[in-house]
């Protein structure tokens, strides 16, 4: 057997039992980390929460931001409700904390240059945030790790490579090395520092070692991680070197790996990838775990778990990945690289149950395993994070996990950093909401827009110009727990090739098997706005199949087009996103095509006032008298106010000609859905594009996940019922 099906038949395998679960980690909240930043301080500066940890009554999270040069704090009284406690300032950028007790161990990198590398460890009080104490480590760090019993720490100084220089290239010197300092109560004994060589060690730039991630275990050795080396070293107490071995390479198949080519398509491989681990963390006294991220010539989009004694004890090949795949949170944009590209790494004990948590940074996913047998993990749970999870910090004495994640995206129209709180529950897993596990071939799925239901209570989605080289119209099965992907439609032309460049933003059925799908154009980019006849196959028809926009609407079209379609009788209607050229202040067309009479028409829908940026219409669904219409604003998180089902009464569709007044319609709130979005503990996700409803009133919603591309990759996929 390959190992293309070995990963896939242990993705399915994992992940089948997820609903059943005794216990399971949920998201409980999120807690913005602007909402740290001093009263008067510029909001629209950028935030990350990096590295994270607690103090020893599990109250206080304390988290490094670097932009910010902070150790941001959280008051997690109530887990439910993060409150700020405000910021610690450095005199440089914090890399990484570690918290004993209620002092605050932070590594700050105070660098003039790659060349001129410096840096101290720096103590604090997390609650005064007094200054207590302060080293020179003599270089740049990274991690910083602590004892378990707290006597001492153990510091990665990376000495970083410039990677605009030869290409990033190494060797590039000055070396790193590891340090160990003892702690004192609320301080540091500087003169207990050890420097530990670990130079002439590594195969790859044996002169230029540059660690990344250090981890102790009971017994006081540290493993340090040599990223970029593709090496692994043991240390003990007394800074003596006890064991150093290569990280090893893997083979890969049944990948995608290559990039941003708006399909999913995973049948490549790649051979003798180098690990190249990032985070590391000790399971018992024996073995450790790594996050296989890769950042210099490698990334097996996986992780391993490791004797010290240098034998491989469990490698996840591409497992891992191919069950994110499965829940719609693959990021294409890295696919020729590190794929999911594991980071992350934490270890804890909950309950008598040993877990590992995996953290996949560009897919934004957190893996929950199972390693009561360290040969054999078991993948529990993928839960949902926010953008780029970047450190972890376990609270068994309470029930929780928590994830800094560091992306803040504010500049380019997304979210900011958040840090996201979970709790062990007696209850299944809420997430994910969708996913195609159980189909014979790994699916890929992502950036879910418009949906219809059939008779049969099945639903139709397609998918954007995100995955235009690959038009899908994904058949789903909503009785299942989580909802399934049980078939995909692939849209094409006669001659079998794809049909590209499509972005599809709605679909209805045509009463015939068939669909109508509506594809949002570009005309700067030479994209038609159109509505294409696709039959049960997927083939656009030849007669008559392409319905490109009259000459009247293509006077007044701007990008912003068809969000929506539905049918009623012989005439199809569409929600356009936002106003055209023509249209009054906060109106929108709702346009009309009569399949009989190929006569177009129109009517005017009138927008809520935004409260900020703009809102338009996504969805448009007939159900018994009415014309069900999403309308949503364009904002994230605490800025987002509308996110709103409405409906107008079919009566009211009466469509005037085009180039005319419009008669406006009446629209009636159904529901509000921002109390839905914010029921899993998350912020409240920007694009609600996806409606059906089902006979029986029953209605579901979903969102677009973009691709994962600077997203979180998260799709909500839910249902309530009609009054």
């Amino acid at each position: 057997m390959s190992l293309r099906l070995v990963c896939l038949t242990s993705a399915l395998a994992l992940t089948a039992g997820l609903a059943q679960a005794d216990t399971s980690f949920n998201r409980i909240a999120s807690f913005p980390v602007v909402k740290n930043m001093a009263e008067g301080e510029d909001q629209s500066r950028e935030t990350s929460a990096e590295i994270i940890d607690v103090t020893a009554d599990g109250m206080t999270l304390v988290y490094t931001d670097s932009p910010l040069g902070v150790l941001g704090r959280v008051d997690i009284t109530d887990a439910a409700n993060p409150a700020p406690k405000g910021a610690i300032v450095l005199p440089g950028e914090p890399t990484s904390v570690a918290v004993i007790g209620t002092v605050a161990y932070a590594g700050v990198n105070t660098s003039e240059s790659y060349t001129q590398p410096s840096g101290q460890i720096m103590a604090f009080d997390v609650a005064s945030g007094e200054e207590l104490a302060s080293c020179d480590l003599g270089g740049q760090p990274d991690s910083v790790a602590k004892a378990k019993d707290g006597s001492f720490l153990a510091i990665a100084i990376e000495n970083e490579r410039d990677e605009d220089l030869n290409d990033g290239e190494i060797p590039q010197l000055p070396a790193g090395n590891l340090v160990l300092v003892n702690t004192t109560e609320g301080g540091l004994d500087c003169a207990s520092m050890k420097m530990v060589d670990l130079t002439g060690l590594a195969e790859i730039a044996g002169t230029d070692p540059e660690p990344e991630y250090v981890s102790i275990n009971a017994l006081g050795e540290t493993v340090v991680t040599l990223q970029e080396n593709n090496h692994l070293v043991v240390v003990s107490r007394e800074g003596e070197v006890l064991n150093h071995f290569s990280a090893g390479s893997v083979d890969l198949t049944g990948i995608d790996a290559t990039d941003e080519r708006g399909a999913l398509i995973f049948t490549e491989s790649q051979q003798g990838r180098l690990r190249e681990p990032d985070a590391v963390t000790w399971i018992d006294d024996t073995h450790f775990a790594t996050a296989n991220e890769g950042d210099y010539n490698g990334g097996s989009r996986g992780w391993t778990i490791f004797n010290k004694d240098g034998s491989v004890v469990y490698e996840s090949g591409t497992s891992f990945e191919q069950a994110i795949i499965q829940i719609g949170h693959y990021p294409d944009t890295r696919s020729d690289a590190k794929g999911v590209e594991p980071e992350s790494v934490t270890f804890a004990e909950y309950n008598g149950t040993p877990y590992v948590f995996v953290g996949a940074e560009r897919a934004s996913v957190v893996g929950v395993y199972d390693v009561t047998d360290p040969a054999a993990p078991v993948l529990k749970q993928l839960l949902p994070s926010g953008v780029g999870p970047e450190g972890y910090v376990t609270i068994p004495s309470r029930g929780l996990l928590v994830s800094a994640n560091e992306s803040d995206l504010r500049e380019d129209g997304g979210v900011n950093a958040h840090v996201m709180i979970y709790q062990q529950q007696d209850a299944a897993p809420v997430y994910p909401h969708l996913t195609s596990e159980g189909m014979e071939e790994l699916t890929g799925w992502g950036a879910i827009s418009g949906m219809v239901a059939d008779e049969d209570g099945m639903i139709y989605a397609v998918n954007d110009s995100f995955y235009g080289f690959q038009p899908t119209i994904f058949k789903i099965d909503p009785s299942q727990t989580p909802a399934r992907i049980v078939d995909v439609i692939r849209i094409h032309r006669a001659n079998g090739d794809a049909a590209q460049k499509l972005d599809l933003e709605g679909i209805t059925l045509d009463g015939e098997g068939g669909f109508y799908v509506a594809s949002e154009g570009r005309m700067d980019r030479a994209i038609p706005h159109a509505i294409y006849h696709v039959s049960k196959k997927g083939l656009i028809k030849t007669n008559k199949g392409e319905i490109v926009i009259p000459e009247e609407l293509m006077a007044v079209e701007k990008r912003f087009g068809f969000e929506g379609i539905t049918k009623v009788g012989d005439t199809l209607w569409m929600a356009v996103q936002r106003e055209w050229k023509d249209d009054p202040k906060n109106h929108v067309k709702l346009v009309s095509y009569n399949l009989e009479t190929q006569e177009w028409g129109a009517v005017h829908y009138p927008l809520t006032e935004p409260a900020k940026g703009w809102v338009g219409l996504s969805e448009i669904v007939a159900h018994g008298d009415y014309a069900y219409i999403i309308e949503r604003d364009n904002q994230h998180a605490d800025e987002a106010v509308t996110k709103k089902i409405y409906r107008v009464a079919l009566s009211e569709l009466v469509p005037a000609p085009l180039g005319g007044e419009l008669p406006v319609v009446t629209k009636e709130e159904v529901r509000d859905l921002i109390p839905d979005l914010k029921s899993t503990g998350g912020y409240v996700l920007d694009k609600i594009e996806g409606l059906a409803i089902l006979n029986d009133s029953t209605v579901w919603v979903s969102t677009d996940n973009d691709g994962v591309d600077d997203s979180s990759g998260e799709t909500m996929f839910w249902s309530f019922k009609l009054d």
